[in-house]
């Protein structure tokens, strides 16, 4: 994978991924392709609610057709998979309302896979300046980046997701 560098998404950007079940719908196309059907199945959705999001995100970029293939019926079928370009985008604009769904995505997923899926977490507070925040963000990304950029040499091992947070407690 090229080296990218991270840039703030667009308003539109933030809207097609402002909603859990697209951000599902994008981790499972980034894992292998899939067609609609497949992921309304794997999803436990309605294959036209589906569609309609997997429009939204196509049409914002994230999601691109894949090769027509003949499925087991001799139907064709047409697989979709992630560009890749959500990774290398900064937080949504906060006027988006999009903060929240990664949250909740993550939280459907965790569900679906069992609390004894978790494999390791930390829980913390820390007293922050705006500078320390944009720091440890960064060293964060860096990190998750490197993963990122090397993943294709790890495909072959258990698929394991994480969501990191940071936000400001109430006093």
């Amino acid at each position: 994978m090229a080296e990218r560098e991270r840039r703030p998404a667009t308003v539109d950007e933030a809207k097609a991924l402002a909603h859990p079940l697209r951000l599902r719908i994008l981790r499972l196309c980034g894992q292998q392709e899939l067609t609609n059907k497949q992921l309304a199945e794997r999803l436990g959705r309605d294959p036209g609610t589906v569609l309609y999001h997997v429009r939204q995100l196509a049409a914002a970029g994230f999601l691109e057709p894949g090769e027509v293939r003949t499925g087991a019926s001799g139907a064709l079928e047409k697989p979709y998979r992630s560009t890749g370009i959500s990774w290398w985008l900064d937080g949504p604009p906060a006027d988006t309302g999009a903060n929240t769904a990664p949250l909740e995505a993550f939280q459907e997923e965790l569900r679906e896979a069992g609390p004894e899926s978790v494999r390791t977490y930390a829980r913390f507070a820390l007293h922050l300046s705006p500078e320390d925040v944009a720091e440890l963000d960064r060293r964060i990304s860096a990190v998750l980046d490197e993963y990122v950029a090397t993943e294709d040499e790890r495909r072959h091992l258990p698929l394991h997701g994480g969501i990191v947070v940071v936000h400001r407690l109430k006093e």
